[in-house]
């Protein structure tokens, strides 16, 4: 029987992520977890608890009280946030990670999940259809700690065998969560000012290509690597993962097409500088091969479906 636990669960990714896994296995099977106890009203479908993934005690005794068998574990700062205070971004990257890793050798956790990023990648990165071994020399104390978690997750599963597996996320796209701070961070914002009818202000070039990909594709990807046998998984480190990229000018163009007055104007700030230093489109062609991944949504369908369902959902928030 699989007993999951979700760290983390609060967030962009987690919001989204925990709702499939227990449309998946089933409420019991799903134990949703964040440091903030205001987000547990987003759980009314599974239990919630609160947790400090820095409490290595606690996480250790909730592993123990609900015999967990998979921890998917999503707590971070991310990189934009993580420029204010790095300490502070290196201190929950790294040792959240590191207290769940031991715990799950100890514990004999049978999966491990946990995401890591394009922020890896660094301006003597190739740009363009960056590949899975590409030289990698991070900017940010973001990226600095999730080429050092993809090392540590690599350790683990070489050195006491456990099953951690791992996804190079471009930035995340959805409607129901805010964005936590990432320098992706735009294209989420963009959908919320369209469909208020607002302008919006943008802190990158209007030129600025990034990989992005929708959550419902990140969700998939997410369960699809989880699902594949051990046997399958050829990376240990993390999967570069793709879906599209776009230019904040191409998305506004395409919000364009069903809100015609809507306006931009750019203000680049020292997200800027992060986002110059990323790459401009990645190369999955491993996960492609390794467990059957393929991306669903191109730009025009993703902006179709999140203004549909977001013009539902702001109404109910």
């Amino acid at each position: 029987m699989h007993k999951i636990l979700v760290i983390g669960a609060g967030g962009q990714l987690g919001t989204e992520l925990t709702k499939a896994l227990v449309n998946t296995y089933g409420s019991d099977a799903v134990i949703a977890t964040d440091f903030q106890e205001s987000v547990k009203s987003k759980f009314t479908y599974c239990r919630f608890k609160t947790l400090d993934v820095l409490d290595k005690d606690a996480v250790a005794n909730l592993i123990q009280e609900e015999q967990v068998t998979q921890v998917y574990h999503l707590a971070a700062i991310l990189s934009a946030s993580g420029e204010k205070n790095p300490l502070q971004a290196w201190d929950i990257n790294m040792r959240g990670l590191l207290h769940v890793l031991e715990l799950a050798r100890e514990y004999k956790i049978e999966k491990v999940f946990w995401p890591s990023s394009i922020a890896v990648f660094g301006p003597n990165s190739p740009k363009t259809n960056t590949p899975q071994d590409a030289f990698k020399n991070p900017t940010t104390v973001y990226g600095i700690s999730k080429i050092a978690g993809e090392h540590w997750c690599e350790y683990y599963f070489n050195t006491f065998g456990v099953d951690v597996r791992s996804l190079r996320f471009p930035g995340l796209i959805g409607h129901k969560s805010v964005a936590g701070g990432g320098t992706t961070d735009y294209a989420v914002d963009i959908y919320y000012k369209a469909i208020q009818e607002e302008n919006y202000t943008c802190f990158l070039k209007e030129g600025t290509s990034l990989p992005m990909m929708y959550m419902e594709d990140a969700v998939n990807a997410t369960l699809q690597l989880m699902a594949a046998p051990a046997s399958a998984i050829t990376i240990r480190s993390s999967y570069n993962l793709s879906g599209m990229s776009f230019s904040p000018r191409e998305i506004f163009e395409s919000i364009q097409l069903h809100y015609p007055d809507f306006s931009i104007q750019y203000a680049p700030d020292f997200r800027q500088q992060i986002a110059d230093t990323w790459p401009a489109s990645i190369n999955d062609e491993v996960a492609r091969k390794d467990w059957g991944w393929r991306a669903a949504f191109d730009l025009p369908t993703m902006t179709s479906e999140i203004i549909t369902k977001l013009r539902s959902y702001i109404h109910k928030i």
